[in-house]
């Protein structure tokens, strides 16, 4: 019998009992009084041997799948869809559901043919309950197709579907009575006063007159310093048209249980959570201790992450501005390297533990000559090595530009147990540890260069989102308000293959979504770069 192991998202067939864990070390988020799993990357070479002998596979939560076994399918099909179901008010409440006061109206009285009209209701405007979008829409023949996700040895297809987003014709609260509360948690994030603005915006359209921002993340729910901020259409009018979160940022905070208690305090309704994967844990366990004390509280998270590290979705918003400045940072130190004598530019970007925006960056830019990413192993010494590969670029080429993400290379660090408010370990500094072994190789062949180390993580983070994330934001804020009303708590709104989906909270933090080294993105990028292994 061939076997799936129990972790969810993206995960191997296990055909050779190769134990990887997905290639990720178990870590711990670090949310004060409680803690979650997580799983970060670290063990590069291990990944990579049991890549060769393992097939890539959607992967799920039930033990075991015996693919003998005629009815595995159903079996399949029938667990996916209990583990993707989405958790409903009406699930601890008996309560009945209203017509919606959210509107489709068409705007103001139309004239046709000299005759004026009241609007009517715009017909297919709601999004239907049972409404599903596939999560996977590619059928791949064989598992050694570039970048194949099988679900079995012989790649069969089994439809996954997910529920989609938007308006409901029926909602579960009276607007004229929710209080409804924004947090946002983690670090800065381009966009994050774009989804803030549109959750208002689309709050007040169904009726809310009570809406609150929680200041610096979770903290807001216990410092008493930090009073609630008054939200409304006017005070957020002109918010996106600079960076930052107007209700501010912080990592960590206080007890599941102290926040609850907030919450409760508070009398807030609605909690709309934007953040990260830790801050998706955290929210998961507000929604559960919630549920547990009978609260009639729907919590509703927003994928904040520039890294673009969260599982099943096709990106988060934020990353499309990050690689669009990455890309600035790159030519930049393009133009330094290729203008000085022998000059080498690099570059760090974010990045934990995916290469995602170093991977766009260096195809956007087009002037990269090595990327480095966490998911890929590499050597900087011996005959393979980035060092000596540099050493060609420079005897052919003159110049060189390196794109390093700060996850990569972490196991040719020094050590640290140290970690950041949020659980996460503290990452080495990788580019100033390569910046460093340049100099010290060139200077020990006796060939002088020049090199320019950038790093300007600080700088993206504070950007204005552009119009790509603009867009996104926008949809992402309204959806999350959409979901609200019709009932769902413990959630997530994303996009996957295009279309705006609810995921359930605990589907999306098992582990960080990362590049797949055998993709044909990843390929793309080598190709781009013109780059060897370096092992």
């Amino acid at each position: 019998m061939t076997s799936l192991s129990s972790m969810s998202g993206i995960g191997f067939i296990n055909t050779e009992k190769c134990s990887l864990n997905s290639g990720r070390d178990n870590l711990l988020f670090g949310f004060n009084g409680f803690r979650f799993k997580r799983f970060e990357q670290v063990q590069h070479r291990r990944r990579k041997t049991c890549l060769s002998r393992n097939v890539r596979a959607i992967n799920v939560a039930n033990p075991d799948v015996d693919f003998t076994n005629p009815d595995w399918k159903k079996q399949f099909q029938q667990d996916f869809e209990d583990r993707f179901s989405l958790p409903h008010l009406i699930d601890i409440f008996d309560i009945n559901p209203r017509p919606t006061t959210f509107s489709l109206n068409c705007r103001g009285p139309q004239v046709v043919n000299g005759v004026t009209s009241m609007p009517g209701e715009r017909r297919n405007g709601y999004v239907n309950d049972d409404d599903r979008a596939l999560l996977k829409v590619i059928k791949f023949s064989s598992p050694t197709s570039a970048g194949a996700e099988c679900i079995d040895p012989d790649c069969s297809w089994v439809e996954q579907w997910v529920h989609r987003a938007g308006p409901r014709k029926k909602i579960y609260f009276e607007p004229e009575k929710v209080k409804a509360g924004i947090v946002t948690c983690g670090g800065l994030c381009p966009g994050l006063n774009d989804v803030i603005r549109q959750i208002v915006f689309t709050l007040e359209i169904y009726g809310v007159k009570s809406i609150v921002g929680i200041q610096y993340g979770y903290r807001g729910f216990f410092d008493e310093s930090l009073p609630e901020i008054p939200l409304s259409r006017q005070v957020v009018q002109n918010i996106n048209l600079a960076g930052g979160s107007l209700l501010g940022v912080s990592r960590g905070g206080a007890s599941v249980s102290d926040i609850v208690d907030s919450i409760q305090a508070r009398g807030i309704d609605m909690l709309f959570v934007l953040g990260g994967n830790g801050t998706h844990a955290g929210a998961d366990a507000i929604h559960n201790e919630c549920r547990k004390r009978r609260m009639k509280v729907s919590v509703v998270c927003v994928p904040k992450t520039i890294d673009n590290d969260i599982l099943l979705m096709d990106k988060t918003f934020g990353f499309d501005t990050a690689v669009e400045e990455a890309q600035r940072a790159i030519n930049s130190a393009y133009i330094e390297a290729h203008s000085a004598y022998h000059g080498i530019g690099l570059v760090k970007l974010m990045g934990r533990s995916s290469g995602f925006i170093a991977m766009h960056a260096s195809l956007s830019s087009g002037q990269t000559d090595i990327c480095l990413i966490p998911e890929v192993p590499f050597n900087l010494e011996g005959p393979h090595g980035v060092l000596r590969h540099l050493e060609h670029l420079i005897q052919t080429k003159g110049s060189a530009v390196v794109c390093v993400a700060e996850g990569a290379g972490q196991e040719l660090l020094e050590k640290s147990n140290a970690t950041d408010a949020s659980g996460n370990a503290v990452l080495g500094d990788i580019g100033v540890h390569i910046q460093q072994k340049i100099k010290r190789h060139f200077k020990e062949i006796d060939t002088p260069v020049d090199v320019k180390y950038i790093d300007p993580t600080y700088m993206i983070r504070a950007c204005r989102a552009n119009a790509s994330d603009a867009i996104l934001c926008t949809v992402l804020g309204q959806n999350a308000v959409h979901g609200a009303f019709a009932g769902y708590s413990g959630i997530t709104v994303g996009v996957c293959n295009t279309h705006y989906v609810y995921l359930p909270i605990p589907e999306v933090i098992t582990s960080p979504r990362s590049v797949n080294p055998d993709s044909r993105m990843w390929h793309r990028c080598l190709t781009s770069t013109g780059q060897p292994d370096f092992l």
